[in-house]
């Protein structure tokens, strides 16, 4: 295959990506559209937001390892558009919170966040995620050198808190917040044993 049909049908997959990416937010509309969205509206947007961001996060943590064991690296062009879905949720996630959840009311959103530690491991996340977000254009790469991937490890940290987050917004089933937490720990674990396995066979070839 020539790079010009590569080029091509990696454009027409990204949209296809984007499109996709979409109908979590074109279903919420449709449900409260249509008066569906449960007996706690506002506890189901935040939900269904919150979890599509870490189902994003998940998405784009795994863009580097299918890259690594699979040899393909057009995987890894289609990382910055499903970071910038799990920022894009993230923030519909926290401004349902504080808009409506707490209209915007500081006093009440502060008293929430010293009485429940879920929802400051949540607004940790996400504040580190903003630089993230605006350092995520290639001229902000260039601009930043080296210390972009610095930056952008964060993206481990920012899950652990997420998955944390998770598990402790969670009262009786853990079965949902488990498997998260399971896939970002398989995530990070096959991050270290392709690194190991790399740097194995450079020791074999040296001898």
């Amino acid at each position: 295959m020539s790079d010009k049909y590569i080029k091509s049908l990696i454009l027409y997959i990204k949209l296809l990506v984007f499109l996709l990416s979409l109908i979590p937010l074109f279903r919420l509309i449709y449900l409260g559209f249509n008066d569906a969205l449960g007996a706690n509206p506002i506890e189901f947007v935040e939900r269904s937001t919150g979890t599509w961001a870490l189902v994003f996060l998940m998405l784009t943590l795994s863009m580097t390892p299918i890259r690594q064991w699979s040899g393909i690296n057009s995987f890894i062009q289609f990382r910055r558009m499903l970071g910038l879905f799990m920022f894009f949720y993230a923030c519909l996630h926290i401004i349902s919170y504080l808009w409506l959840d707490h209209s915007f009311n500081l006093n009440e959103i502060f008293k929430d966040i010293i009485k429940h530690p879920y929802v400051l491991v949540g607004f940790t996340a996400f504040l580190l995620l903003i630089p993230l977000a605006i350092t995520s254009t290639k001229a902000m790469m260039k601009r930043l050198g080296g210390r972009w991937k610095l930056l952008h490890r964060l993206i481990y940290l920012i899950g652990l808190l997420a998955v944390l987050h998770f598990l402790w917004l969670v009262k009786k089933d853990l079965t949902e917040p488990l498997v998260y937490a399971s896939i970002f720990f398989s995530l990070i674990a096959l991050r270290f044993i392709y690194k190991y396995r790399t740097h194995f066979k450079l020791s074999l070839v040296r001898r």
